[in-house]
């Protein structure tokens, strides 16, 4: 399903989604906009320090300070030199100070963006554990990985960079306009002449990059989807040369991904230049205003160096509000798709008060209707009842329906009409935990996760030591391997358990499966993809497997299913058949054509009796 820009982002409903995850660390906010106070505080100090060190000690035009920091007045040195060093100090100590307070919110800030994103990853990542295998067949690796890593990332941006700074730029443009009236009402107003420029300029800028964000999320999550995709494949790529159609593929998608920042990188290109521009013009005004001030006697030179500098502090937080708000667009964009999977419903999950399943090792379809999509029927009105301790093995051409049927008795799809029930308990009323548990599955392709062959086997249960590991190595006979190796159950098993053969990782999975002891058993074509030799090993530990337990096997390879005590034979979602080896062989329906292809260039065709 290919991703797409969908609609326009509402900033105000993804801002009131984000802001929630910030209140569990509000002790840690709350000392960050603390020292973004005093730092605020002190810039503010910094050009009053200068106006009286100008105005009393080198034109002499004022006592001291005025307003709040009046106090220090008793402690100005009368004489220049002494007095320009005690400014001089206090200049120092207020960059100290700023220094100080800081690298304290920084450290805040980062700690609590860092804390969020642990809490968002686990957040998401327990969310996807509970999502049915649908979501998955609809989302690639690639897309759902760059959700989890790249997306979060970008959120930190907007906690830890964008959150608190952006209260301090307000401050900051409060505090300076606040005492820039009070230095000159005048010039303030005329200063203010530009504002709606900028306002205009900004908002046009952020009509642009906002589209652009969320393009370029789209853009990486495809990157990323298609990387995983093509390298996960690239042996089959080189066996069939397709490496430059790949590469042709891979170029127009990372074009899109160029011209979606390209975008964004033309609207920095021109935002920063005009806002500063737009500045320059206003503090021009306020210079040359001021200078006829000056020399009308209606304004001090330090007055007005002081309004100067007070002027750079008022535009520098706009430029910071316009990048800060660049920063919160792309984690809004990062955001929508984060929270587009966080609100994804869980369809199949635990009911309000679930059901025990029965001791009773049954399995039954009751009228079972089930379509992946619409009404397009993979099942329909399906009927059958496996008994305790009983194989049924199931078969049938490709599409009839055979790994639907072992997907339902796990629940990892719900059906649309009809009841699965295990142990006499309608699935839907048992938690999928619960019920999953019961039941060992060996798969046609076998997954092998990057750890030790025994973390392969035990799956995160402690519960099962290496006793019980090797016992069951050795019913699925594959415990001589463990043994010829000098690392044994440490052995180091690599990404999708590269290094082992096909037959040796579909052995780790019949013993992952039978290491604890299920009630079930499910054996989707777990030997169509070994060889001949493997196959019998496997053959010979089935018999041990099977032993005492309901099972269901899928096969293509009826050698495998031969000694059943019942086949069902498929044919387009319906139960067609159903009986012994010889019970079908002799009524020639189905499964005698399917046997007759498999094994007329074997051995004679069995006559019907």
């Amino acid at each position: 399903m290919e991703e797409q820009v969908k609609g326009k982002i509402d900033d105000w409903r993804q801002m009131r989604r984000l802001l929630p995850y910030a209140w569990p660390y509000r002790g840690a906010v709350s000392v960050s906009l603390i020292l973004l106070t005093g730092q605020t505080l002190a810039q503010v100090a910094t050009p009053l320090l200068t106006r009286v060190a100008i105005d009393k000690y080198i034109v002499r035009k004022v006592d001291g300070f005025d307003g709040l920091l009046s106090v220090l007045n008793p402690w100005l040195p009368a004489e220049a030199w002494p007095g320009l060093a005690f400014i001089s100090a206090l200049f120092a100590l207020m960059l100290l100070l700023r220094l100080v307070l800081e690298y304290g919110q920084q450290l805040s800030m980062q700690y609590t963006g860092q804390r969020i994103m642990f809490d968002l990853r686990r957040g998401v990542y327990g969310h996807l554990q509970k999502l049915d295998v649908q979501y998955f067949d609809r989302n690639p690796v690639g897309r759902v990985v760059t959700r989890v890593t790249g997306d979060v990332d970008q959120l930190n941006e907007f906690f830890s960079a964008a959150l608190v700074t952006i209260l301090g730029d307000l401050m900051m443009i409060g505090l300076v306009l606040l005492v820039m009236f009070r230095m000159s009402w005048q010039l303030t107003l005329l200063m203010l002449c530009v504002l709606p420029f900028v306002v205009v300029t900004t908002m046009i800028f952020r009509k642009q990059v906002s589209t652009d964000y969320r393009r370029q999320r789209v853009a990486i999550a495809k990157l990323n989807s298609f990387l995983q995709e093509h390298v996960g494949g690239i042996g089959v790529l080189q066996l069939f040369n397709r490496e430059e159609r790949a590469k042709a593929q891979f170029r127009a998608i990372n074009l899109e991904n160029l011209d979606a920042w390209k975008s964004s990188i033309v609207a920095y290109g021109w935002f920063y230049p005009v806002v500063e521009f737009q500045g320059m013009i206003a503090m021009g005004a306020v210079l040359t205003y001021g200078g006829f001030q000056v020399r009308d006697g209606e304004l001090t030179v330090g007055v007005l160096i002081a309004f100067f500098q007070f002027a750079m502090r008022f535009f520098g937080p706009i430029q910071d509000l316009s990048e800060k708000y660049n920063t919160v667009q792309s984690s809004l964009a990062a955001s929508e798709r984060v929270f587009a999977m966080l609100d994804e419903p869980v369809r199949v999950g635990p009911p309000a008060s679930p059901a025990i399943v029965g001791k009773e090792a049954s399995i039954e379809f009751d009228k079972v209707g089930f379509a992946y999509k619409d009404e397009d029927w993979i099942l329909d009105d399906l009927s059958f009842r496996v008994a305790p301790g009983e194989t049924v093995a199931i078969v049938g051409h490709t599409g009839a329906g055979k790994t639907t049927i072992s997907n339902l008795m796990l629940r990892f799809y719900d059906v649309q009409r009809g009841r699965v029930l295990v142990g006499g308990t309608d699935v839907r009323e048992a938690a999928p935990g619960v019920l999953r548990s019961l039941f060992g599955v060996v798969l046609q392709d076998p997954f092998l996760f990057t750890g030790t062959l025994r973390d392969n086997i035990r799956l995160g249960d402690d519960s099962i030591d290496d006793a019980r590991i090797e016992q069951a190595c050795r019913k699925v006979n594959f415990w001589d391997f463990v043994a010829s190796r000098p690392e044994g159950l440490d052995l180091e098993i690599r990404e999708r358990g590269i290094g082992l053969s096909t037959g040796q990782k579909q052995l780790v999975s019949f013993a992952r499966a039978l290491v604890r002891e299920p009630r079930f058993l499910i054996l989707d074509e777990a030997t169509s993809s070994v060889d001949t030799e493997t196959e019998q090993r496997i053959q010979g530990a089935l018999d041990v497997m099977l032993e005492g337990r309901t099972a269901i096997v899928i096969a293509h390879r009826l050698s495998t299913i031969q000694k059943a005590d019942r086949i069902l034979v498929m044919h387009k979602g319906h139960l067609r058949e159903s009986g012994t080896h010889q019970q079908l062989l002799r009524q020639r329906g189905i499964y005698w054509r399917l046997y007759e292809l498999q094994f007329k260039d074997q051995e004679a065709t069995p006559r019907a009796s």
